[in-house]
């Protein structure tokens, strides 16, 4: 395969239609009268002075000049030829946010259109797809126009705003320094790492959609309220409507919406349905005009409660700021107790519970010495310096458990986690050495706050089936059972339905005390199953924002750079040029020879007229 590293060398092949035009000039003949024609001799028509196109004079100039011409553009255009077995490796990383889905389509069409290019002199092509998410699988590898078509229809961009750079990084590593890295986006970077090239094929489109769903009861009825978007430059009308799992819809109602406000809608959430989706009329960019919903439903959690005035007081408080909670009368059947340690009767329960020091004694003095907190979820970010403590007798503090709160040396707050029984999570408590009604922690956020913490944690680790509105993609955690009473657990079995129930996909994993994966990145329902045991039961929709905003599109190309440096990797030039340069320093001579003889020899010529 022929491959000219400089194709403007063929410019010089207007040299040819210059040489001919010169041969088409003739010089003038000389009128000469005379009374006979056979006292002269034969005249040869070639010109003494004067210039006029006639017909083209066969020469040997004329070929060697137009020889010259042809071996000059040869030269010029630096013909190279096609190295045997070799291979131009092309990575390409395609931009998996969801604002790609508009341009899904013609991103194959370029990418496809694009192949005999990237492959350019080279005798075969070695294709990578990647996705710009980190941690993601290949799309991709191969030569295969055709699989590589496959792959593209099967590509799903379904992320929030993502960073390219580790994808190009690796995107560079795969293909080495020769290859060619190729980022595909819909909004152009002024820069790109490792000298990765760029197509952006974005367009800034006309857009509404969902941002948020949240729920409240109002008079006993669950009430469902959505912000709308308007990202667009210009007002625009849309219409919402329900829709159910049986196929049926509510009536669709129309809205007006100015250009980049917000505009509120709600309803009541139908008593009868479980699930439901709410849906937009449609534009370009879909994921945000559908929202998948149910209704939420929390672990329920019990509460015991001793009845002392502080702690009856309490439990109150934490009954009206935490949802699903209900007051248990029986300690041994509740989820959690708020219990106090007395030194006369030290035995503690052995479930979960809230532990304080009660001293019945004097009070002392206020602890003295400054307060420090560990590291922990339970107290990250929590302010404790204002908190006052008096000298009471202390819990007893065991080996396993682990200070969160530190005055000098004694410790204020430290949690205890308890030997699990078989299948079951494992029982917690959080112990607060210090007597609750000689101190000012009632008063103090970060005390409320540590304790919502720590029930929304017993509330995670209970095996208990809880239903809620989650984002495509959100990271999940679900508690459940690792082991049963006669030997291992069942599997626990994840599946995901779009809105009229159809199975999208389903996925087993092995039995575990805390399940965690992500969900998947398409909106629809999810479920949950642990053997008979329903876990969770799931809404997904897509709620990234950044996404649905197309102001930033715009359309590059800067495929076409560095393909000299592909040309000379993937060929050779031609061995034969000095022969070139030496038959066109020949023809050159050999024109300027037979020119010159001619010039000398050729009398001048003569037109008669009697």
């Amino acid at each position: 395969m022929l491959t000219l590293a400089n194709p403007l060398g063929l410019w010089a092949l207007l040299g040819i239609p210059a040489v001919l035009a010169i041969h088409f000039l003739q010089r003038q003949a000389v009128i000469l009268p005379i009374s006979t024609l056979f006292l002269l001799e034969k005249t040869q028509r070639e010109s003494a002075s004067g210039r006029r196109f006639d017909r083209l004079m066969n020469s040997v100039p004329l070929w060697m000049q137009l020889l010259a011409v042809l071996l000059l553009t040869w030269l010029l255009a630096e013909p190279r030829y096609q190295k045997a077995r070799s291979t131009q490796r092309v990575a390409i990383v395609l931009d998996s946010s969801a604002s790609m889905s508009v341009i899904k389509e013609q991103v194959k069409q370029r990418l496809i259109d694009a192949l005999p290019d990237l492959q350019g002199a080279a005798a075969a092509i070695e294709l990578t797809l990647l996705e710009s998410a980190s941690g993601r699988e290949r799309l991709y590898k191969g030569g295969s126009v055709e699989d590589f078509t496959l792959a593209l229809d099967n590509w799903q961009p379904r992320d929030g705003l993502v960073d390219p750079s580790q994808a190009i990084r690796l995107a560079r590593s795969i293909v080495a320094r020769e290859g060619i890295v190729v980022y595909v986006t819909d909004t152009p970077s002024e820069s790109l790492p490792f000298d990765a090239r760029q197509i952006a094929l974005g367009e800034n489109i006309e857009n509404v959609g969902i941002t948020g769903v949240r729920f409240e009861r109002r008079e006993g009825a669950l009430v469902w309220s959505a912000l709308v978007r308007n990202y667009s430059d210009a007002p625009q009308t849309r219409s919402w409507r329900l829709e159910f799992p049986d196929g049926t819809s509510s009536e669709p109602k129309s809205f007006d919406i100015d250009a980049g406000s917000l505009v509120s809608i709600q309803a009541a959430f139908p008593e009868e349905a479980d699930r439901a989706r709410l849906v937009l009329s449609n534009d370009k960019f879909t994921l945000d005009d559908t929202f998948p919903m149910v209704a939420p439903s929390p672990k329920s959690l019990s509460l015991f409660s001793s009845t002392t005035p502080e702690f009856t007081k309490l439990s109150d408080r934490m009954n009206r700021s935490l949802e699903a909670i209900t007051l248990s009368n029986d300690a041994d059947t509740a989820d959690v107790s708020l219990i106090s340690y007395d030194a006369l009767d030290p035995m503690l329960p052995d479930g979960n519970a809230v532990v304080f020091v009660q001293d019945s004694t004097s009070a002392g003095s206020y602890l003295k010495g400054g307060i420090v907190a560990e590291k922990n979820p339970l107290v990250d970010g929590l302010n404790w310096q204002a908190l006052l403590v008096r000298e009471t007798i202390q819990l007893e503090r065991l080996s396993t458990d682990d200070v969160l709160l530190w005055q000098d040396t004694r410790p204020l707050i430290f949690l205890r986690t308890l030997e699990a029984e078989p299948g079951e999570p494992a029982a917690r408590q959080l112990c607060f050495n210090f007597d609750l009604r000689l101190s000012n922690a009632t008063s103090q956020p970060a005390f409320i706050v540590c304790l919502h913490r720590f029930i929304e944690s017993i509330r995670d680790s209970k095996i208990s089936k809880f239903s809620e509105n989650l984002e495509t993609g959100q990271v999940l955690q679900l508690a459940a059972r690792s082991s049963g009473t006669e030997g291992p657990a069942e599997a626990i079995s994840v599946a995901h339905r779009d809105s009229s129930g159809k199975l999208l996909s389903e996925t087993d994993y092995p039995a575990a005390a805390m399940l965690r994966f992500n969900a998947p990145l398409e909106p629809g329902f999810l479920t949950v199953r642990q053997g008979e045991t329903e876990l969770l039961d799931a809404a997904l929709h897509f709620a990234d924002t950044r996404e649905a905003d197309f102001i930033a599109c715009g359309a590059v190309d800067t495929l076409d750079s560095g393909n000299a440096e592909a040309v000379a990797r993937h060929t050779v030039e031609d061995h034969w040029w000095r022969l070139w340069i030496l038959l066109l320093i020949a023809a050159l001579l050999i024109s300027w020879r037979f020119s010159r003889e001619r010039a000398a020899g050729n009398p001048p010529p003569l037109v008669t007229e009697t």
